[in-house]
């Protein structure tokens, strides 16, 4: 099966390449594409954060990437590619909850966006607290010490 999708914005950054930390020191700012405009943002101001669905369009996929550990760190377990976030995805979609600064117009500034400029943005949605994890949340031990300059 196949499909396609078109964008429905671009992402306005000023990093140009995928680096691996520090991105909530990163403001960011999507502009939607015709036939997306204002209207299509009314009452997301009203959410202090949405979900960013992009494609990492600079990254690749081969199989060689199915498993590897993560960083390229050999003290991390290897792991498959459905228990890690690296960018090189078989259908290389990023998907990113980012804090709302400012609607304007056609436009969304956000914090904490890790897509780069002219990155190509397929959905917003907005963050719901009722869509967040119900239960507790458990993970290995490896992805918060990876995790812990990334923001």
């Amino acid at each position: 099966m196949e499909f396609s999708l078109d964008p429905v914005g671009v992402v306005r950054s000023s990093r140009a390449e995928a680096e691996d930390d520090q991105w909530d020191t990163e403001s960011s700012s999507i502009e939607l594409l015709l036939p997306f405009g204002e209207r299509a943002l009314l009452g997301l101001a009203d959410f202090s954060h949405c979900i960013v669905v992009f494609v990492f369009d600079k990254a690749a996929w081969d199989e060689s990437r199915m498993s590897r550990h993560p960083r390229g760190n050999k003290d991390w377990p290897e792991v498959g590619i459905f228990a890690q976030r690296a960018k090189d995805r078989p259908n290389r979609l990023g998907v990113t909850v980012c804090q709302v600064l400012a609607v304007n117009g056609s436009t969304i500034r956000v914090s904490g966006l890790d897509a780069i400029d002219g990155t190509p943005v397929v959905d917003i949605k907005p963050w719901m607290v009722e869509f967040g994890p119900r239960g507790e949340v458990s993970q290995p031990s490896w992805s918060t010490e990876l995790m812990k300059d990334y923001w």
